[in-house]
């Protein structure tokens, strides 16, 4: 069964969607929604203190997917807070080409708890596929104190 549940962020409006017990996507738009379930009610708590300053790593149940796909999000979920890597970086980490990269952020269905916001390009900020695109990487690097001499 899919639930959701909907909060205002500093981002934009964000839906969350659990199924089988685990967070499996976080997405722009959708309505404000009350939790109806402990999860997302605990998932819902976690955002908004990531947004006020007072959370820096979400511990939720995710849903990952398999294969690459898993493998990927587990190592983005590894960048810290405040913290940076470059596309290319990951894509050493993982043997996989840095447009691959590129094309499983665009793909993440967990934006902001899996912190694809983290993955620079290596001149650049590389893109966004998140409402409000680039600006939006932009004011969650600098939320978290990682925009450097990027900003």
């Amino acid at each position: 069964m899919t639930l959701r549940a909907g909060l205002e962020t500093p981002v934009g409006r964000l839906e969350v969607v659990q199924e089988d017990g685990q967070i499996a996507s976080l997405r722009w738009g959708g309505e404000v929604v009350a939790p109806s379930t402990p999860l997302l009610a605990e998932a819902v708590r976690q955002l908004n203190a990531y947004f006020a300053g007072a959370l820096t790593a979400f511990d939720l149940p995710l849903a990952l997917g398999q294969g690459f796909q898993a493998r990927f999000l587990a190592v983005l979920c590894d960048i810290p807070f405040g913290e940076t890597r470059t596309y290319g970086d990951l894509a050493k980490a993982l043997g996989v080409s840095a447009q691959a990269i590129g094309q499983a952020c665009g793909a993440n269905p967990l934006p902001v708890i899996v912190p694809c916001h983290r993955v620079l390009g290596a001149s650049g900020l590389g893109g966004y596929s998140g409402a409000g695109g680039v600006e939006t990487k932009v004011w969650l690097l600098r939320h978290e104190g990682a925009a450097g001499l990027l900003l």
